[in-house]
């Protein structure tokens, strides 16, 4: 398995996948046994159901398509890291959401760990230049 190729294929799904809701092809991304840390201050999300439960809780509060870039993910020691912009829409008001996913890879190229680490902020913000369209 090739670093690059999984955090590459990873950061494809996840830009189309997001604003559209398709928890299916996110969870496809998974390892069976895969850990997700949505927060290093929430508890794990284990394999694909918690995945999956992550997802729908996300989705289901989202009252407009989500806006989101990544950028070229970044590799070291067998891990990869990438980084992210989202603007997602809330009953509340729009939040803007910055941060960097953690990846580790099984040999056939599913996610292993992710673990997030996000800024959230209040209100709509512009997207970063260097952040790919």
């Amino acid at each position: 398995m090739e670093v690059m190729s999984a955090a590459r294929r990873w950061v494809k799904v996840w830009q189309k996948a997001w604003p559209i809701k398709d928890a299916d092809a996110i969870v496809a991304l998974q390892a069976p046994d895969g850990l997700h840390w949505a927060s290093p201050f929430r508890p794990v999300y284990e394999g694909r159901e918690g995945l999956r439960r992550y997802l729908q809780e996300v989705f289901d509060d989202e009252v407009k398509p989500t806006e989101c870039r990544y950028g070229e993910p970044l590799i070291a020691d067998g891990h990869a890291a990438v980084e992210y912009w989202a603007q997602s829409h809330y009953t509340s008001g729009p939040l803007a959401i910055a941060g960097i996913t953690l990846l580790r890879f099984n040999e056939e190229g599913l996610v292993a760990e992710a673990r997030d680490y996000s800024f959230v902020e209040p209100g709509i913000h512009p997207f970063r230049a260097h952040l790919p369209l």
